[in-house]
């Protein structure tokens, strides 16, 4: 498939070529036939990926706010490492577009294979998406006129904001591309439209699409007149600038409690004085509609009840394909270009250097091609692997490309194979930086490969269970980030495959990226303790907040984040006494209200095996910038802290000795050690059984939370 790619660093906008995506259980399909540019909301993209780094600063403050705030708790050289990463990936542009449905998930219902719909997808020749985010297109619409629908329910959203009536007067300033589309919304809505452009020759074309009147500069008189000395009714902003004068010039022309929706993007120093003086509303309309960044309503295709949201994302998708189909608005007057998707880099040049007057901008594609879906790129001259240990990587998100890939491509003795995402974006431009041999969206392809001796598994949380059986079933070592699963159910079937396949050397291993216990601050402690037993450890773990929406704090996706990320902390603890847990109880805070969960606010206890003891507070109510990770261990008269994986302090006989653990949290050693394993056939670098009790006890700690009793390892987990 071929998908439009905006580089950040060196702001490349290109064509791509990528292995075909499949559909989710959730999800369908799209050979897409057409996709409309947004040119005002694309041009920002596309201008600022073509900034210096500077000027990229400077148009992102928070952004430089938050690198600044990671250089402090990570360090200089690993946060500059990750930024360059970060500048360096692609980022797919466009977002409404048709097609025909080319497969259904599992789950789909409302559309079947053959049907024309409307997407809100990026520019791509195949697309997934979930039903709640199409539309079916109308017998005698073109593919054209439905990809103007996402960008139209835009405009629609922006309308239903301003809970205009009959016979109502409205100012619509800016009309580019959604704001011709809001004129005409808004005279089939029955309202008297007042239109703002500096452009005359976009006011003539706001007429045709039913403007009443308008002039190319601010004019209070003449809308006052307009209004019948009243003011209008409501204004809706679509321009796209970075100044003030559209809220300004709003707030003057409304009447008396008048509305102000922001469609486009404006400077936002509201005026008070007319704000207090007429009681002005003001709103900032957020996309298509309720839904929009949802991630059950996009993901995984939950929709709202019509009795509760009667104009959700999808209806106003729906609601504009009626209205063009009744011939009320006539996007076909819009299109000023048309490009073949070949041709993309030349569409965007237009947008970006304004070389000539242009509104609305559709891209066009072949035909959909019958011949089997190519689910695998090959990317690279394959190369002479002898005696090197061959890799494939399923998931390429942040950790992946930030800290794992790095981490990987130090070694010398490995080889890099597969790669494996869902879309494939980050497939290929994660393996051809990294020089892999194929990029795919088809987890069999690594599986099968004779070359890959070893997976690593860096996707969702929910994914992990299925993913470590399979490829411990087809044969290969698995490196898996934490955590191993988030059920016990999962747990119990990857324990039944363990011990099935059996522990020698000429099986298959097992590493989870618990990275902390391969510190060297950890490895300090435990030298400076050896022989000492039982322990006493406190660790205090200061995560940072994360909205219960986000996707960790899922049960069934992320699986919250004890399970997901506490059982850092719970590993580590294992590890300093060495010893697994065999007894947990938890406790959180009181729930005050509110949408925050107060799972992420718990203080853990661990009985161990050999009598130690550890206490983990785990905590996601602080301040970004405060500490973040403490550990404090005491027995048999000695004492130890590790301070943000940096500074390591141990005492014993009245002496204290200081050293740096760098901090380095030991993804470097883990990594070393797997890799060693699977070259040498040696032992697993942690023993089966301490793999399965941190798991348990993560997920004991939320069973504790829940019935507020311990939980010893003998008993069941429901």
């Amino acid at each position: 498939m071929k998908q439009v790619v905006q580089y950040v660093s060196g702001g490349r906008t290109v064509l791509e070529e990528l292995p075909n995506p499949s559909a989710g259980h959730a999800q369908v399909l799209v050979a897409v036939a057409a996709s409309l540019i947004s040119a005002g909301t694309e041009r920002y993209v596309v201008d600022l990926a073509r900034k210096n780094i500077v000027q990229k600063a400077m148009a992102r403050p928070d952004d430089v706010k938050r690198v600044l705030q990671k250089i402090r708790s990570e360090g200089f050289a690993n946060t500059v490492s990750q930024v360059r990463a970060k500048l360096d990936e692609g980022m797919p542009l466009g977002y409404s577009a048709s097609g025909v449905v080319v497969s259904c998930g599992r789950d789909v219902q409302e559309f079947k294979p053959g049907d024309r719909i409307a997407v809100a997808a990026p520019h791509a020749s195949l697309v997934t998406a979930s039903p709640t985010l199409c539309a079916a297109i109308p017998d005698h619409l073109t593919f054209e006129e439905a990809a103007y629908t996402s960008v139209a329910a835009i405009a629609l959203q922006g309308v239903r904001l301003a809970r205009l009536t009959l016979g109502e007067n409205v100012l619509v300033v800016g009309l580019g591309l959604i704001g011709q589309i809001t004129v005409a919304l808004l005279k089939a809505q029955g309202c008297r439209v007042y239109g703002l452009d500096p452009d005359a020759e976009r006011l003539d074309l706001a007429r045709t699409m039913g403007l009443d009147e308008g002039s190319t500069a601010a004019a209070p008189d003449a809308v006052r007149r307009f209004s019948g000395g009243y003011g209008v009714d409501a204004a809706i902003i679509t321009a796209s600038t970075a100044s003030n004068e559209p809220i300004e010039f709003s707030a003057e022309a409304c009447r008396q409690k008048g509305r102000i929706v922001l469609v486009g993007v404006a400077g936002l120093q509201l005026p008070r004085a007319p704000f207090f003086a007429k009681e002005l509303e003001f709103t900032v309309s957020s996309s298509l509609g309720p839904g929009r960044g949802d991630p059950q309503y996009e993901e995984k295709g939950i929709d709202y009840p019509i009795g509760h949201a009667r104009w959700t994302a999808k209806r106003n998708m729906e609601a504009v394909l009626a209205l063009m189909a009744a011939g009320r608005l006539p996007v076909d007057k819009l299109t000023t270009h048309r490009f073949a998707i070949e041709h993309v880099p030349a569409a965007y040049d237009l947008i970006a250097r304004r070389t000539e007057p242009h509104l609305g901008i559709v891209l066009r594609y072949p035909a959909a091609d019958s011949r089997p879906a190519a689910r695998r790129l090959d990317l690279a001259v394959p190369r002479s692997d002898r005696g090197m240990v061959g890799i494939s990587l399923i998931g390429a998100g942040n950790f992946a490309r930030l800290v794992l890939m790095p981490a990987l491509a130090r070694h010398h003795d490995v080889s890099f194979q597969g790669i494996c995402t869902a879309r494939g974006l980050n497939a290929v431009h994660t393996g051809e930086k990294y020089a892999f041999r194929f990029a795919t969206t088809d987890v069999d392809h690594l599986l099968r490969d004779e070359s890959t001796s070893a997976v690593a598994i860096a996707t969702r949380h929910d994914t992990h269970a299925d993913l470590v059986i399979r490829a411990l079933r087809a044969g290969k070592h698995v490196f898996v980030e934490k955590p191993l699963c988030i059920s016990d159910g999962q747990l119990q079937r990857i324990a039944e495959c363990v011990e099935s396949l059996g522990r020698d050397r000429r099986c298959p291993m097992l590493v989870v990226g618990w990275n902390r216990r391969f510190s060297p601050a950890v490895r300090a402690i435990r030298e400076h303790f050896s022989g000492v037993r039982p322990l006493s450890v406190t660790y205090r773990f200061a995560a940072a907040d994360l909205p219960s929406t986000a996707w960790p704090q899922d049960p069934e996706v992320g699986g919250g984040r004890i399970v997901g990320e506490a059982c850092h902390a719970i590993d580590t603890c294992a590890a300093i006494v060495d010893s697994p847990p065999v007894r947990v109880f938890a406790e959180s805070v009181a729930k005050s209200g509110g949408a925050q969960t107060n799972d992420d606010r718990v203080f853990i206890t661990l009985r161990h095996a050999n009598g130690s003891i550890s206490s983990i507070s785990y905590q996601a109510a602080g301040d970004r910038s405060g500490p973040t990770e403490r550990i404090e261990v005491f027995g048999d008269g000695r004492t130890a802290t590790i301070e943000g994986w940096d500074a390591i302090e141990m005492w014993a006989g009245n002496r204290r000795t200081r050293a740096s653990g760098h901090k380095d949290k030991g993804h470097a050693n883990e990594l070393r050690a797997f890799v060693d394993a699977c070259r040498t056939g040696g032992g697993w670098p942690v023993p089966w059984e301490q793999l399965y009790a941190t798991t348990w006890a993560s997920l004991a700690a939320v069973q504790s939370l829940r019935t507020g009793l311990p939980i010893n390892i003998d008993d069941p987990l429901e």
